[in-house]
């Protein structure tokens, strides 16, 4: 037994001093509960800042043991989650019941800044969060339901009312967002509205196929998830 055991050791100090050390469990993506609302978190060593990724659909992740996500895989916030933690961003992927105030509270306790990312319906949950309380330190809205001109009479404008709670917020669009939910004409009354706390930065090329309001189109970003990721990310 004692061979048995200096054998081990002498195997991982060799494999240490060969493939540096392994990382801790600690880093691995885990499922966290925020409120009763099961999310998953993704925290790199030494994070310069945090991120609420807010999926769009339903918004419900099926959320399993040890970050697993059942559903919205596609999502295209939720295929990009790793590339935010690679940014150096401490990174939650919420759930649609998830009460963003105390998410917000959670990932501020991790690493502020703290910026809301939603996309989608999920702009109209962030929406929603803030209007009850939430205060995140930024907002990014991408392909949102943002005003009547982007075709819903329920968008972030209506829910908010007011920019008064708005955080400073950059949109991401698509200038060929086919989705009727999303149209690229709804960008513009928002900015105006925002009155300075707003701006746009407009995405074209990419791909899009099949429906145009689902991942793999023009509104999912089909083919630019890096030039996403950087924008949302490094606003902050």
């Amino acid at each position: 037994m004692r061979l048995w055991l200096a054998l081990a050791l002498a195997l991982a100090v060799q494999s240490t001093a060969l493939f540096g050390a392994v990382p801790s469990a600690a880093w691995a993506d885990e499922t966290v509960s925020i409120g009763g609302s099961q999310a998953v978190l993704l925290k790199p060593a030494a994070p310069h800042g945090s991120v609420i990724l807010m999926p769009g659909g339903n918004g419900r992740l099926d959320v399993g043991p040890n970050g697993s996500i059942g559903s919205l895989k596609n999502n295209q916030l939720v295929r990009t989650r790793n590339a935010y933690k690679n940014h150096g961003l401490a990174v939650l992927v919420v759930d649609a019941n998830v009460d963003l105030a105390a998410a917000v509270t959670y990932m501020r306790a991790i690493k502020s800044p703290v910026t809301v990312v939603a996309t989608s319906r999920g702009t109209l949950r962030a929406a929603s969060g803030i209007a009850h309380g939430a205060h995140p330190d930024a907002l990014v809205l991408t392909s949102g339901f943002l005003s009547s001109e982007s075709g819903p009479d329920r968008n972030v404008m209506s829910i908010l009312g007011s920019p008064a709670g708005l955080p400073r917020t950059l949109i991401i669009h698509h200038r060929q967002d086919g989705c009727r939910f999303t149209q690229p004409a709804g960008v513009e009354p928002f900015i105006k509205w925002a009155g300075g706390k707003a701006r746009v930065v407009w995405l074209d090329g990419g791909e899009a196929v099949g429906n145009p309001c689902q991942a793999k189109s023009h509104h999912g970003f089909l083919g630019l998830d890096g030039r996403v990721v950087s924008l949302a990310a490094g606003f902050r």
